[in-house]
């Protein structure tokens, strides 16, 4: 008997636009909320491809602290041109390209709007595709166990188009050969950071990600004596109600960015390196009188987030914004956008979801358990 594991990923799918709007309840009855990692996607993924958290893989910011490793200490030049030519989005997409081939990454790489006088003190973690083989820092992948365990599967490549992806996953169960495949579709994420996630653009998205399911499902019903199908994101995404100018409050305090202290401003986190105590004490006092807008997250948080790490790269000091409230300008954009994620893990919005045709066991509580139910269809 011919069976398939079809795993269904989209981008941002959390459990609060599904109560909302509701999403396969008939192909997928079964569904479950789950709980997210702490940080963006590129931590929450490798999370769902490892079945660990961040401090086992290793994956969590992208940009990380090491002036000595920078591939992009040429890059200070560019920070003497006029700011207008350089904080255009299109200008900086492709400069990101011209620089992930020039130093081979095959993960996925973007500048957003780091200022390139700062580039110089960062290094980027996510060299590698970790969607094949090899490819995550520590530990493995559910790719890699298939490799090792002699499972025809099939990935999709995640730099193609949804239809193109669709179109390719149903050319590989045309041939009746995967057991298992992982459908990547990621583009409901920008309809949401571009909308919000309780637009009329979410919901036709989520209409058309529907019908294209089901029509791969009903295609592969056709060709495989069972299928087994899983809907999974890496989490949710909340309204953005607010913003702050944290950067305007730390350039404030008169310390020298490099000297005295570096921040890292996610779009909701800002992660500070000390090069002294003066700096440190000042932008501490300052940090703790925002708790309005956000707070310092004490060091055993961190590590009940399983985010602790025996190095600094990451950061010093973690400043965590309230859900909705966004950092503005932040070095991910200089605009606030009407949706974002990022935020809390046990925030309303942050929560992920699973569903399936298949009863879903209770023990599946977090998006590092969603690689137990790819080895129990597989095994």
């Amino acid at each position: 008997m011919k069976k398939l594991a079809m795993y269904v990923f989209i981008d941002a799918l959390g459990w609060e636009i599904y109560q909302r709007y509701g999403f396969l309840e008939k192909l997928a009855p079964n569904s479950r909320r789950l709980k997210t990692t702490f940080g963006f996607s590129s931590a929450a993924d490798p999370s769902i491809l490892t079945g660990r958290y961040p401090d086992e893989h290793t994956h969590w910011s992208s940009f990380i602290y090491s002036p000595q490793n920078s591939p992009f200490k040429w890059m200070k030049y560019l920070a003497m041109l006029p700011p207008y030519i350089f904080d255009r989005w299109r200008v900086r997409h492709n400069l990101s390209k011209l620089i992930k081939l020039a130093h081979g990454y095959t993960g996925y790489f973007e500048l957003y709007s780091v200022p390139f006088k700062y580039l110089p003190y960062y290094d980027y973690l996510e060299k590698h595709d970790y969607f094949v083989p090899g490819g995550i820092l520590k530990t493995d992948t559910i790719f890699d166990w298939c490799v090792q365990k002699n499972i025809p599967y099939y990935c999709s490549n995640w730099r193609d188009s949804e239809e193109e992806i669709l179109q390719a996953n149903k050319k590989i169960i045309s041939e009746a050969k995967a057991e298992f495949i992982y459908v990547y579709l990621p583009k409901l994420d920008a309809v949401m950071h571009n909308n919000g996630p309780f637009s009329e653009a979410t919901r036709e998205k989520l209409i058309w990600l529907q019908q294209k399911i089901e029509g791969l499902y009903q295609y592969a019903s056709k060709i495989y004596d069972e299928v087994s199908l899983y809907v999974i994101s890496d989490h949710g995404m909340a309204p953005v109600t607010g913003s702050y100018d944290l950067m305007k409050d730390i350039i404030a305090l008169g310390f020298n960015y490099g000297t005295d202290y570096l921040a890292f401003y996610d779009s909701t986190m800002a992660r500070f390196w000390f090069k002294n105590d003066a700096a440190k004490e000042a932008i501490i006092r300052q940090l703790s009188v925002l708790g309005e807008y956000g707070y310092i997250v004490p060091t055993a948080e961190m590590a009940e987030m399983r985010v602790l790490f025996p190095h600094n790269r990451f950061g010093e000091l973690f400043f965590l914004m309230r859900e909705g409230i966004l950092i503005n300008p932040s070095f991910m954009g200089l605009n606030v956008i009407p949706g974002m994620h990022g935020f809390h893990p046990e925030a309303m919005h942050s929560y992920s979801i699973m569903l399936s045709n298949r009863v879903i066991p209770t023990e599946i509580q977090s998006i590092t358990d969603i690689r137990k139910t790819m080895e129990n269809e597989l095994t």
